[in-house]
This record gives structure tokens, sequence and C-alpha cells, in this order.
């Protein structure tokens, strides 16, 4: 014991590096998000996050955008605990049959204009877990996708990345209509 206490002492911690993306390049990115929602919808993005059976790999990283590095809100993103409240749903891995029906609820009680945005490879069509007794399949077997953010888990770049792209659209399409 006594071994392994000097070991760990001595030794530098196992933990990652800081992430790349240099701060001005995330700050711009979540900028430009941020004033792409408000001129959508005239005021700040709210996003609900629904886990459908994955193996949270992808909340990790969803969790990240509200990190002091990432700090989404300050640009206006936020997440909210009731999908009365939401403008997106970010829905996380497979549907599994016992989440089937809360995903169907939680959609149905999105109010209008709404997104939905599968997050990471399990979410598109079951990923690892596809063929499994226990899931229904991606995402768009149960609702209706917008926007498919592929990677497991996808970086918190990616998913602002998506966002911004979706709202984009969404933009280009109230332009065009």
């Amino acid at each position: 014991m006594r071994k392994l206490l000097f070991q760990s002492v001595l030794s530098r911690p196992l933990t990652e590096p800081a992430p790349s993306p240099d701060d001005a390049a995330v700050a711009e990115l979540a900028t430009e998000l941020g004033q792409a929602a408000r001129r959508r919808l005239g005021r700040s993005l709210s996003i609900r996050e629904v886990d459908a059976g994955s193996c949270n790999g992808c909340e990790l990283e969803i969790h990240a955008l509200n990190n002091a590095y990432y700090d989404v809100e300050r640009f206006g993103l936020r997440f909210v605990a009731s999908p009365r409240h939401a403008d997106v749903l970010m829905v996380t891995g497979p549907v599994t049959k016992n989440m089937r029906e809360a995903l169907e609820r939680t959609y149905h009680a999105t109010p209008n204009p709404k997104w939905v945005v599968a997050v990471g490879d399990c979410a598109r069509d079951g990923g690892c877990f596809a063929g499994s007794y226990a899931v229904v399949g991606g995402v768009s077997e149960v609702v209706p996708v917008d926007l498919h953010i592929p990677g497991c888990p996808p970086t918190p770049v990616a998913m602002l990345r998506g966002l911004l792209a979706l709202l984009e659209q969404a933009d280009a399409n109230a332009v065009t209509s």
C-alpha cells in the first residue's frame, strides 16, 4: 500500500490535454449560433436533451457545452428542464423499447417550431446496439429528425456547428417561403 501511495504522489495525473480548438474560434462559432437563434426565433435557443438509451458518451460531450471552457449560455444557448420550453430536442442513443413512448410524448410536448437533432452514431441507426431485442432503432424510427450530428461521441464543437447549420437552414427556408 505504501509503495502504491508513493507512486501516485510522484506520477503525473492521467488526464487528457485541453481541447485543441483555440478560444477565439469557439467563441466566434457560439456567437454566430446565438445571433442566428435570435434572428430566427427572436430570443435565445432553448435545448432539451433526451437520453433515449445511450452509453452516456454523448451526454458527457453535451454537458461539456455548459462547462467553463465552452460556456454556451453566455452566447444565448440554454438547456431547459421541460420540453414545453424547448426549441430543439437533442436526442442521444438508440431508442430503447422502454424509452419509445417517453420520446414520443416529449416530442409532442415541444411547441412548434421545433427541431429534433439526433446526436451520435447510435441515434442515427442504433450504432453498436442495433439489432438488440431491447432497441427500436435510431431516433428517426420514432420521431422525425431534422439533423444528425455524427460521431461516437461527437465533439462539442461539432454540436455547435450542427446547431448553427440547422438554424441557417431554417432561416433559408423561411426566406424562400
